[in-house]
C-alpha cells in the first residue's frame, strides 16, 4: 500500500521536526538570537525571550489531543485567557530545573486568568512523565505528544514556534503567539513573559 504524496509530506515534516528537536533537546538559547528574523517583527531581549507586538501576532493552529491522564484537551477552549505552553520531557535535566518554577507560577496566576498547558514529548510511554508531574507537583495538564506532531502542526510558519526542549510559548487572550523562550526559565523570567499579557485589554 503506497502513501499519498500529502501523507509522505506530512511524515517528512514530522520526521524533520523530530530530528531537529532531538538535536536541540535540552539545549538553551543563550545568545537570545534564535527564532524570528527578516521582517517577522519579533523582538528579542537580552534575556533570550522573544516577543511579538500585539498587532503582528498570529494564532496557533489546532493544539488538541489527549493529556497524560487520558482526558481530551483543546487549547482553543482556553481563548480569553493567557495560555502558557511548555514543551518538556521527563528525561530532560533543564525541564526538571524549571518545573518547580512553573508549578509555583501556575498556582499563583490561575486566579488572574492564566492557564498552563504542558506538551510532553519524546517520552515513549506515559509513566515517567506522570512520575515527573507527581515529583514536581505540576498542577496543570500536559498533552501527550511523543512524536512531536502537535509541535510541528500547531505553530504556523512565521510564528515563534518551539525549537528546543524545553521551550515555552505564551499565547495572549486572543489565542495568538505573543512570547517564546527556548531555555529553562526561573520564576522571574517566566513572570516577565506572562504579566504584560495579563494587563492587556
Amino acid at each position: 500500500m503506497s502513501l499519498s504524496r500529502a501523507s509522505r509530506r506530512t511524515l517528512l515534516a514530522v520526521g524533520t521536526m523530530t530530528i531537529a528537536l532531538a538535536l536541540s533537546a535540552c539545549s538553551s538559547d543563550t545568545n537570545g538570537k534564535s527564532g524570528g528574523g527578516g521582517d517577522t517583527g519579533f523582538v528579542t531581549n537580552t534575556g533570550g525571550i522573544s516577543t511579538v507586538a500585539k498587532g503582528e501576532r498570529k494564532p496557533v493552529a489546532a493544539l488538541a489531543g489527549d493529556t497524560l491522564e487520558g482526558k481530551r484537551l483543546d487549547v482553543a477552549d482556553l481563548k480569553g485567557k493567557v495560555v502558557v505552553l511548555n514543551v518538556w520531557g521527563s528525561w530532560c535535566p533543564p525541564c526538571r530545573a524549571e518545573a518547580p518554577h512553573f508549578a509555583k507560577v501556575a498556582k499563583d496566576l490561575k486566579a488572574q486568568g492564566v492557564e498552563f498547558v504542558g506538551i510532553n514529548t519524546r517520552d515513549p510511554n506515559k509513566q515517567p512523565a506522570l512520575a515527573f508531574e507527581d515529583d514536581y507537583g505540576v498542577p496543570y495538564p500536559s498533552l501527550y505528544d511523543p512524536a512531536g506532531k502537535l509541535i510541528v502542526g500547531g505553530f504556523p510558519k512565521g510564528t515563534l514556534n518551539p525549537q528546543a526542549i524545553p521551550s515555552t510559548v505564551v499565547l495572549d487572550k486572543n489565542g495568538k503567539v505573543a512570547a517564546r523562550s527556548l531555555m529553562a526559565l526561573d520564576e522571574t523570567k517566566l513572570r516577565s513573559m506572562i504579566e504584560p499579557l495579563i494587563a492587556e485589554k
